[in-house]
């Protein structure tokens, strides 16, 4: 599976890079007991790591920050996912539960700062481009009861018939990943700014913690 950029997105952005990797033969419970245990040592790690104050400060989260800032995104109001999901926990809020593959990732989303997407690789098709929006169209998001209708000042990614992200911080309802899911596209999500090394380390994460829980290969 592969991603390629349009010329706007290299044009308009220092090169950044974005990992996309596939797994298959994955067993996706609705809950896993394991998971649930192996998800508190992990969130205690984070809460030694962080403190709600100086999380806005810490180069990797400002590197997502700005990037939003610059897509005419508020990150005070929409916040990078992982910062989200971190923040959740250093308040002791709880983490949303969907299903193990789900919960899996964005466990590793946590722990390593960076966020993360997986698609139903059944649901996609063709090649992944990712592009600004244009504006006017139509995006379905997990969890959405009506389609929203794009500025044009998004970036999106698409695969050959339709929008599967709003890059970086919501995927479509109709590539969702559900207990039916077989397959996956796991998306490990840069901007500029945000090293390899750090990108590298997050899908290593991902795919341990996606494969501990869940079994699989990559493909």
């Amino acid at each position: 599976m592969k991603l390629q950029f349009s010329g706007e997105i290299e044009t308009r952005f220092p090169p950044f890079r974005v990992i996309v990797e596939s797994i298959t033969n994955v067993n996706v419970a609705r809950y896993s007991e394991e998971l649930e245990e192996f998800k508190e040592s992990v969130l205690q790690e984070v809460r030694n790591e962080y403190t709600l104050d100086e999380l806005k400060n810490r180069p990797l989260f400002k590197a997502y920050r700005d990037f939003f800032w610059k897509i005419g995104i508020d990150p005070t109001k929409i916040r990078p996912a992982s910062e989200a999901l971190i923040r959740r926990v250093l308040q002791n809020k709880p983490i949303p539960s969907v299903n193990a593959l789900v919960d899996a990732y964005n466990l590793a989303s946590i722990r390593s700062g960076i966020p993360l997407a997986a698609f139903d690789k059944r649901t996609v098709e063709g090649d992944l481009y990712m592009r600004f929006a244009k504006k006017g169209e139509q995006f379905l998001g997990i969890g959405m009861k009506e389609p929203i209708e794009l500025t044009g000042n998004e970036i999106v990614v698409s695969d050959s018939k339709k929008l599967i992200a709003i890059y970086p911080y919501r995927d479509s309802d109709a590539t969702k990943v559900t207990e039916n899911t077989k397959d996956i596209i796991l998306m490990v999500c840069g901007v500029p700014g945000i090293s390899d090394d750090l990108l590298e380390k997050a899908k290593l994460i991902s795919l341990s913690y996606i494969m501990k829980f869940c079994g699989g290969s990559r493909n």
